[in-house]
């Protein structure tokens, strides 16, 4: 078994893309709304691991993936302020779906700015949310604050994760399809759950009216 993305084998697209490519998928998901589908976690956790085997500097990498994500994320934002509450009627395409961006908003309205933050490690949330900050008019200077520690946990985090156990556990490339497996499963699960608790409450704002009070809901 292998992760592919897009019918490549991810380690190998690390490899072929290297330290600009890197930059590229981290800056697209962390804040251009076509970049939802990007495979952030499991890319950064994987770099690292490379990083440990010395096909990548580890600084160089943590510097570049760091800014990538706070540049991704301020791409975002201004990109939220300039279209306004447009957003929210643009047509869905291949690479857009208003739903994404209405679930990102009630998770916004749920967090306040530390949504920023906690969106880092939610796919799909983490291109959105930025986008929606910017929408809502979020002070730049409270936003940049938040972006930078959201950043630094997830960017650089996760590569560092990567990296120590790529040092520290002998012939990790043996178990490197479960773990990163791991990883996928593991950053989708907040995805499921906010989910789950927004089905929850739909059902509980719309209730079924008793059978005595009509057989329709006009």
């Amino acid at each position: 078994m292998e992760i592919n993305f897009f019918g490549q084998n991810l380690i190998e697209l690390i490899e072929l893309i290297g330290y600009v490519g890197l930059f590229a998928i981290i800056f697209a998901e962390s804040g251009l709304f076509f970049g939802f589908f990007l495979p952030g976690d499991s890319l950064l956790f994987a770099a690292g691991i490379l990083a440990a085997q010395g096909f990548f500097n580890i600084w160089l990498l943590v510097v570049l993936l760091a800014l990538a994500a706070i540049l991704g994320d301020n791409a975002g934002y201004w990109f939220g302020q300039k279209a306004g509450p447009r957003l929210f009627v643009r047509d869905d395409s291949l690479f857009f779906r208003k739903r994404y961006v209405k679930k990102s908003g009630r998770f916004y309205e749920k967090h306040g700015v530390k949504a920023v933050i906690l969106a880092r490690f939610m796919p799909v949330a983490r291109t959105f949310v930025p986008i929606f900050a910017g929408v809502a008019k979020m002070s730049y200077r409270t936003f940049l604050r938040y972006n930078i520690a959201g950043a630094l946990l997830w960017a650089v985090g996760m590569t560092l994760l990567g990296f120590f156990l790529g040092a520290s556990v002998p012939n990790i490339e043996e178990i490197l399809t479960p773990l990163l497996a791991l990883v996928i499963v593991l950053s989708f699960l907040p995805v499921v759950l906010e989910m789950r608790r927004a089905a929850g409450e739909e059902k509980e704002s719309f209730p079924v009216p008793a059978p005595e009070r009509g057989k329709h809901l006009l």
